[in-house]
């Protein structure tokens, strides 16, 4: 599978489930520049957290461009037209901009970011977590979290050419070229 010019493919699954090694397989196939945008703050980490980022950055290519701490989708779709950007992961992202900011405004900087990235010609991997398939969270804002997660992911999965979901390292489609997997006729 190799990831077409101009198209939006999504990749959702729980922690751990392989994600972030499918993301980074179908951005390789691309003959563009490959431009990674890590959504995890790298300020104030725990120990732990700097070993996943290191590991991370190791297993990246050296040619591909690696922005940090950048969260503007839609000048990076600017700076870096007719690119593949692979963003890992909207789940960090949301969570860096959910400080102060209402959820309307927060879906709305994200549809603007894909807009820009289509009118670019950009090649877009967007890797999420799926969220809602645990307990229901305790608190208010961990809960306001969760859904709008759930929120960006339909969105994300609505513009995106292509949906898998991930689990155990495994793949399954569940859009393919604009379709539902799950349609028939």
């Amino acid at each position: 599978m190799s990831i077409a010019d101009g198209t939006i493919h999504l990749i959702l699954g729980g922690a751990r489930s392989g994600k972030s090694t499918r993301a980074e397989e179908l951005a390789s196939t691309s003959d563009r520049t490959v431009v990674y945008v890590a959504t995890c703050r790298t300020s104030d980490l725990d120990a732990e957290m700097r070993r996943r980022i290191e590991h991370h950055r190791n297993r990246r290519p050296a040619a591909w461009v690696t922005l940090e701490d950048r969260y503007d989708l839609s000048g990076i779709a600017h700076e870096y037209p007719r690119s593949t950007i692979l963003v890992d992961c909207l789940t960090l992202w949301i969570a860096n901009e959910m400080d102060g900011a209402m959820d309307d405004d927060i879906l709305s900087r994200l549809m603007s970011g894909l807009e820009a990235m289509v009118r670019q010609g950009v090649s877009a991997v967007i890797v999420s977590n799926e969220v809602g398939m645990g307990i229901v969270p305790l608190g208010p804002e961990n809960r306001r979290y969760r859904d709008l997660v759930g929120r960006a992911n339909q969105l994300v999965a609505q513009k995106a050419q292509n949906v898998d979901f991930m689990a155990a390292g495994l793949v399954m489609r569940l859009k393919d070229f604009g379709r539902p997997c799950n349609e028939t006729g």
